[in-house]
């Protein structure tokens, strides 16, 4: 008997047919051996030619929420994507599993972008983005251009020291590979984000970063809101999609 909402979407994901073929998925990625991506669900049509421009979200969606597919549609509005990967992986740099297993979040994903042509789904061996821009080079055409959707609170994470032995150099090989689409976070606005990119140490990398404005009523919206609401019980629906809601039917 599910003892809460968080348990009962919990439980509908562990009767899925597919729910045990994507926990041996996870289990069967190494984070200590050359990056990997397998997709789970791909877009029709998936991007087969050079030069065409993949964005990729990569999270933690525990679970999935407004703000995340608003940042979606308007990225893929703003820049023209052809294709959006929607990522999870095994392993992330600074975050621990709790909340909804990693099955269950993958079935989650794929659930939403089943209804969307241009939505890929997958999953990652390996937390930094350096390991996954290489494993997508395996499996993507040569000259693919590789935009990762991220938030503010992201960003700072990606320019904080304490993840480089070699801050400039590896950074450099970073920007090389992949572009950076930043969206507002919270009390984290555009001038925010724009002055954050001013420091001396990091304005080099400010040709690599662009933004997408969310509104308010996204911009405050976050995966502990929704899981303390799913614990206690009471409505998510004006915080996460209906894909998600069917899903507690």
């Amino acid at each position: 008997m599910a003892n809460s909402l968080l348990d009962l979407l919990i439980q509908k994901c562990e009767n899925h047919p597919d729910y045990e073929r994507y926990t041996e998925l996870f289990n069967r990625l190494d984070p200590t051996a050359s990056p990997q991506i397998e997709l789970v669900h791909r877009a029709a049509p998936s991007i087969s030619e050079r030069g065409k421009k993949l964005g990729i979200f990569s999270g933690s969606f525990n679970p999935l929420t407004l703000a995340h597919t608003k940042m979606i549609e308007d990225t893929i509005a703003k820049y023209q994507l052809d294709e959006l990967l929607l990522l999870l992986a095994k392993a992330n740099v600074d975050k621990t599993v709790f909340g909804l297993p990693l099955a269950a979040r993958l079935l989650t994903l794929k659930r939403y972008a089943e209804d969307r042509p241009k939505f890929s789904v997958g999953v990652s061996s390996h937390g930094r983005y350096i390991d996954k821009v290489t494993a997508l080079k395996v499996i993507l055409p040569p000259e693919t251009e590789f935009h990762f959707i991220v938030g503010y609170d992201t960003l700072v994470r990606i320019f904080d020291p304490i993840y480089y032995t070699d801050f400039h150099s590896e950074l450099g090989k970073l920007f090389r590979e992949a572009r950076f689409i930043v969206a507002n976070r919270a009390e984290a606005d555009i001038k925010t984000i724009e002055s954050f990119m001013s420091q001396p140490k990091i304005r080099r990398y400010i040709p690599y970063v662009s933004c997408v404005l969310l509104p308010d009523v996204y911009a405050y919206m976050s995966s502990t809101e929704v899981r303390e609401l799913l614990m206690q019980g009471e409505t998510i629906e004006h915080l996460v999609p209906t894909s998600i809601l069917a899903m507690l039917d």
